[in-house]
């Protein structure tokens, strides 16, 4: 299991950036190589154009006007307006297919990672905020979709433009064009120091960037306990030390990465000055044309404003790279659960649930949840779990599910082992309702349906009113067509559970597994509901756990889980008359009530 942390622990990457990590991003930008290409060729074609104006202009001012040549200087002038439209055309063309490739790039990482998401055990999603996961798949990714696609085209483009203006420059007085690089060496020098600290910045502020999505996401689902209790001044406090680390990193990576296009610009400047005081000390010795120094001028900006880019892509680079691991860290998180090697489809379950010396913990080296537990239950039967709080009877329902493997031991349904059967033709026959009665957004309709997205409407009404959840929908405002609201914050828990019970049985289940799906329902609606479920339950192996001993008299057999095992097993009746920890759990669950 992965390491846990919270929103105010910072997570830590197991593994650094290299070029093999930038090789699994490039296979995104693939399928849109020829988009790239031309993307390129018509880059490059701009930027021959921009370099031919500072020699048209020198040939102006160093030729055709002092000959007074004015078809010449016509002809030049007409040159370099049409040089401006075709970079400004070329610019436009760039920015609508960049941003479409762009945006593909965008789809496509984003879609694989939430398909990796989908399919990663609970065990992961147990272990970390999911404010941390959200910064992934969202932010993280919009980061550096322009990395790689603009930004190929920007790198081939300035390498392009800085080996061309090198070659007119040269071709035009090597004096000066030496003069241009005399900066590279300091530059160089400049972004070996700053490259280690740079990276270790962005690391450390992506880590801080995550605790706050962690905490934001965590404090907006909590916002009614919050209020409940009193504690808006101190939640407030703890998010705003959360900023206050996040706006110090910041400003710490900023402070260094800004290193870079400053010391690009004071170099120039440098430069500059050089180019202009030797030009200027050739110019009163009638060594060195006027328009020689102009298009000089205007070429050591063509040389550093690429360099600059170049600098500014590094930047990216290291910023991202923070980025690029953490999205990484996700895909690269294993598929515990998945379809083992020449998997095979289930056929259709009869119902016959074998538990063969079962061992499971959730963690390698803690202790045992569940240890060498056994048991046999027929086709039809409805078995529940009893026992107190963390005796691992939602563990016993999760395993057979295959949310979780077990460390030992076998499962099997009417012969077959789960673990070697598809997760697929596992799950699409059982029906499972979870502590947790989550609904989505959307109507009350899709939410039923949600497990079985062919059924009709009026397969939805019987199923509706066979749990009791008919009348209680109708009642709503737009009856099946009521919004839901995000997890069904706006119905009652009770509501929640009954609708939740309609969308797991309208699959049709062979199996049933209702982990506390009464816990919400008041005495008279569960008395209801229970004469719907007698019904539904006929010709199903069902799994109840359920804390209300009501509700699970009538069943085959119930089993007393207490210490990682199966203390007692039988029918009501058995196990009464045995006087053991069911007795006893019955008794005081009755009693209570009873002085109630």
């Amino acid at each position: 299991m992965a390491k846990r942390n919270t929103a105010t622990v910072d997570e830590e990457l197991k593994s650094g950036i290299n070029l093999k990590t930038f090789k699994r991003l490039s296979k995104y930008l693939k399928p849109y190589a020829k988009g790239i290409a031309f993307v390129i060729f018509i880059m490059l074609i701009s930027s021959a154009a921009s370099l031919i104006t500072p020699y048209l202009t020198s040939l102006a001012i160093d030729k055709y006007v002092p000959e007074k040549n004015i078809p010449a200087i016509i002809i030049i002038a007409l040159m370099m307006l049409l040089c401006f439209l075709v970079i400004k055309i070329i610019l436009k063309k760039r920015a609508l297919v960049i941003n479409n490739i762009g945006q593909s790039f965008i789809l496509n990482l984003r879609s694989d990672l939430f398909a990796h998401l989908q399919k990663l055990p609970f065990s992961y999603f147990d272990s970390r905020p999911h404010g941390k996961i959200l910064v992934r798949i969202v932010g993280y990714v919009n980061s550096i979709a322009s990395l790689f696609s603009d930004g190929i085209v920007d790198i081939i483009t300035s390498i392009f433009t800085i080996v061309v203006t090198i070659v007119f420059m040269f071709s035009l007085d090597v004096k000066f064009t030496l003069i241009c690089l005399s900066g590279i060496p300091i530059f160089l020098i400049i972004i070996s120091i700053l490259r280690a600290s740079h990276r270790k910045a962005w690391q450390i502020l992506s880590a801080k960037q995550s605790n706050l999505n962690a905490y934001v996401h965590e404090s907006i689902s909590g916002v009614k306990v919050t209020q409940a209790f009193n504690r808006e001044n101190e939640d407030l406090r703890r998010f705003t030390g959360i900023c206050q680390d996040n706006k110090k990193y910041w400003m710490k990576a900023k402070h260094i990465e800004m290193g870079i296009p400053v010391s690009v610009e004071i170099i120039t400047v440098l430069v500059t000055v050089a180019l202009y005081y030797y030009g200027a000390i050739g110019i009163a010795n009638q060594t060195v044309k006027l328009g020689l120094l102009i298009a000089f001028a205007s070429y050591v900006s063509r040389f550093w404003t690429p360099i600059s880019t170049l600098a500014n892509y590094y930047n990216q680079i290291v910023t991202c790279s923070a980025y690029i691991e953490r999205i990484f860290e996700v895909l690269d998180e294993p598929l515990v659960i998945e379809d083992v090697k020449d998997a095979y489809e289930l056929p259709e379950i009869v119902g016959n649930v074998k538990f063969e010396n079962v061992v499971f913990s959730y963690e390698e080296g803690t202790r045992n949840i569940l240890d060498n537990v056994s048991f046999d239950v027929k086709p039809g039967e409805t078995v529940a779990f009893v026992g107190p709080t963390g005796a691992g009877k939602s563990t016993i329902v999760n395993l057979l599910s295959r949310f979780y493997n077990i460390n030992d031991g076998k499962i099997t349904i009417d012969g077959n082992d789960i673990s070697k059967a598809t997760l697929s033709s596992l799950r699409k026959q059982m029906g499972v309702m979870l502590q947790d009665s989550f609904l989505f957004t959307g109507t009350i309709m899709d939410n039923i349906k949600y497990s079985k997205l062919d059924a009709t409407d009026d397969e939805v009404y019987e199923v509706a009113k066979a749990v009791c959840a008919h009348d209680v929908i109708m009642s709503l405002p737009d009856g099946y067509n009521t919004m839901v609201t995000e997890r069904g914050d706006s119905l009652s828990s009770g509501q929640k559970q009954l609708i939740c019970f309609a969308r797991t049985l309208l699959g049709n289940p062979k199996i049933l597994i209702l982990d506390e799906a009464t816990s919400n329902i008041d005495t008279e609606t569960e008395l209801a509901l229970q004469k719907g479920l007698n019904k539904l339950l006929e010709g199903r192996t069902s799994f109840i756990i359920a804390h209300r001993l009501s509700t699970i008299i009538a069943c085959s057999k119930i089993m007393y889980i207490a210490d990682g095992n199966i203390q007692e097993s039988g029918t009501h009746e058995e196990l009464l008359a045995k006087k053991g920890k069911y007795y006893d759990l019955y008794n005081s669950q009755f009693k209570f009530l009873g002085e109630i």
